[in-house]
């Protein structure tokens, strides 16, 4: 089974903040694979689902992001995963806007979502680390993630990478780094497909 976290703040005043973009990512999953209705367990929101012909459960922890911990924590164990069965969907402040990668292991990166995921977990599941972009001071990340995505942002990149990474999902689901590759590899071409070559003039 696949468990697919969805990192935010719970409640409308955080809905369209830059720090919930995981949230969105779920609920697209969600919306675009026909899963559930959500529901409340694990201290969070999950909707059940197959994603890749794989059971999945997508979880967004109601715990506020600081604690997310608790709740993957407890649907981790509950339904006794393997960490590469968890693929946690975040913002990252180090990729700029439009860019996802995939990544598994490594540090928190200043992310407290992630670092209580690390305390509660270990380091070793799957992230997908949607770039925002970063305010340009480590002073002005706190307001920076908790504000609205602009309306230039919601109108140009945003709706791309959240399509690109619902449709794309499910080839996540074979677990391997090639399935990983193939995912990044695919989400960056529908959010940035090359021009079309010109047709040649025939002689």
């Amino acid at each position: 089974m696949l468990l697919l976290v969805g990192l935010g703040n719970p409640g409308p005043r955080h809905a369209a903040q830059r720090h919930n973009i995981g949230f969105m990512a779920a609920d697209l999953i969600v919306r675009r694979h026909g899963f559930s209705t959500w529901r409340k367990r694990f201290q969070g929101e999950v909707a059940e689902g197959t994603l890749g012909g794989v059971r999945a459960l997508a979880l967004k922890p109601m715990t506020y992001m600081n604690d997310s911990g608790q709740s993957v924590g407890e649907a981790v164990r509950f339904h006794k995963l393997d960490l590469n069965d968890v693929i946690v969907f975040h913002d990252e402040l180090d990729l700029a806007p439009g860019k996802v990668r995939v990544k598994t292991g490594g540090g928190a990166g200043g992310h407290n979502g992630i670092r209580d995921l690390d305390a509660h977990l270990g380091p070793d599941y799957r992230r997908v680390r949607m770039g925002i972009g970063h305010p340009g001071h480590k002073d002005l990340v706190h307001g920076y993630v908790l504000q609205d995505f602009s309306k230039a942002e919601r109108e140009s990149w945003l709706p791309k990478v959240l399509d690109a990474v619902a449709s794309e999902a499910p080839l996540m689901a074979g677990g391997t780094k090639v399935d990983d590759e193939k995912f990044m590899s695919r989400v960056a071409y529908l959010i940035s497909p090359p021009p079309e070559k010109p047709e040649k003039k025939q002689p």
